[in-house]
């Protein structure tokens, strides 16, 4: 797994580049490919999610694919919440279901901080669970990306 030199678009940020790279991010979660994914994080990437933290693309890896293979269904959206320079701050919610059937939808934020290359070397994430009914899902899209013209967060009244 080799990381391209570059993972554009680079720091430091404006508005319209970190809007990008966070539909970059939700495209890349809504892959639900865990290598792919691991490919915009440095090799030695710190991350907090909930309570576990990964170190590094292996740990990345391994996360994914547990994650992955218990919230079934998943769909992500994410939006930009705040940046500076190299750091950006997202809010996301992401809908998906157990084994058992039980709908979620998952609210968060996160904070990131990239290196030069515009890879992710810091991610730090908080997220809550809340059960849904399947008549309560507002992420109806086909598996994989979200349509650009499927509404975001603000609209949704997310």
């Amino acid at each position: 797994m080799t990381a391209p030199a570059q993972r554009p678009p680079l720091p430091p940020f404006t508005q319209e580049s970190a809007i990008r790279k966070v539909r970059l991010a939700e495209d890349g979660w809504n892959s639900r490919d865990p290598q792919r994914v691991a490919l915009v994080y440095t090799e030695d990437s710190e991350w907090r999610n909930r309570a576990e933290f990964p170190r590094g693309r292996e740990q990345i890896i391994t996360f994914l694919t547990r994650k992955w293979a218990r919230e079934l269904d998943y769909r992500l959206i994410k939006e930009l919440w705040a940046f500076t320079d190299h750091r950006i701050a997202v809010r996301f919610a992401y809908e998906w279901h157990d084994a058992a059937g039980q709908w979620f939808r998952s609210y968060g934020n996160e904070n990131w901080e990239f290196d030069e290359n515009g890879l992710m070397q810091r991610r730090f994430a908080s997220i809550n669970d809340l059960p849904i009914t399947d008549a309560e899902r507002k992420f109806h899209w086909p598996q994989g990306r979200r349509p650009d013209e499927h509404p975001g967060l603000g609209d949704l009244g997310l």
